[in-house]
């Protein structure tokens, strides 16, 4: 045999046996990581269920992203099945197959804000980074409100993740909310509601999971390879900001799910963003305005 020939089989085999180490290695690099516990100290928060606070919390459920993934009567339901990544949410209802019944108000807490289940591991998929900076009053609201869902059949979280998603998380190129948490934060201060930017920014922290903490945007991490990156929402390179120089323009794509031009906008919750107050849009975009330029992609 030619030496040359034998020589790249020989390579080739090598390359076969790196790569077969590198996916076993990443593949249990990533149920360490899943079965892992983050430790987060219990948390006292006041629980509320006055009429207020589950008006209020309806309205956080249906406009930030709750009703999306659990749907409307939280029972739970496939909200992606895209490029080999389907997942299934898990029935938070009290009704039979709901993993919630035994949650205490800190449970819920440790869940929204931290990403992080009742036994300590972490929760997989649930951007409880755009829920960390929620104030007490609307957690509490919100806990009020999902433990108030009439009882609904379900039952727990399901996921299929592409191998490279596997891998890639398991090597740590992919975070779980967890990571990506400070969890020695305090919690947020109440803001008042109004159109400002200071209200705008508290609105804006239901937007960093996909496009990231500066809202410059880039390929979204462990999403399918078919999503689109997430735009970039500050005033820099790439920013699509120029299209929604007009409120009315940006309320009006909330609502409709299509830029200016018509075309659709791909990914982004709009069952949910439609929901969203006029005070929170119209402060959402002054808020969005007074951002510093970043390149697109800089998350």
């Amino acid at each position: 045999m030619n030496r040359w020939i034998k020589r790249g089989l020989i390579a080739l085999v090598v390359l076969a046996l790196l790569a077969g180490a590198l996916l076993f290695t990443g593949l249990q690099m990533e149920q360490r990581k899943r079965d892992r516990r983050v430790a987060v100290p219990a948390y006292s928060l006041a629980q509320a269920d006055d009429a207020q606070a589950l008006e209020r919390g309806k309205y956080l459920f249906s406009s930030r992203g709750c009703a999306e993934c659990h749907g409307a009567n939280g029972a739970g339901h496939v909200f992606i099945d895209s490029g080999g990544l389907r997942a299934k949410s898990p029935n938070i209802s009290s009704g039979a197959g709901g993993v919630v019944g035994s949650y205490g108000v800190v449970d819920w807490e440790r869940t929204i804000r931290h990403g992080v289940k009742p036994d300590g591991r972490p929760v997989f998929i649930m951007p409880s980074e755009d829920y960390n900076r929620l104030t007490d009053a609307d957690v509490a609201a919100l806990v009020a409100y999902a433990r108030s869902l009439p009882p609904a059949q379900g039952g727990p979280a399901e996921f299929t993740l592409p191998m490279p998603v596997r891998v890639l998380y398991g090597f740590g190129a992919i975070q779980d909310a967890a990571q990506k948490i400070d969890h020695a934060l305090p919690p947020a201060k109440p803001v008042a509601s109004g159109v400002t930017v200071e209200h705008g920014a508290y609105v804006a922290n239901m937007c960093i999971g996909c496009h990231g903490p500066g809202l410059s945007g880039g390929k979204i991490p462990g999403g399918p390879p078919d999503w689109p990156a997430a735009a970039n929402l500050t005033p820099g390179e790439g920013s699509v900001m120029g299209q929604y120089g007009d409120v009315k323009v940006f309320a009006a794509m909330f609502k409709s799910g299509k830029r200016p031009d018509g075309a659709t906008v791909r990914v982004m919750p709009f069952e949910s963003l439609r929901e969203l107050s006029d005070v929170d849009v119209q402060a959402l975009h002054v808020f969005l305005k007074s951002l510093p330029a970043r390149a697109a992609g800089n998350r």
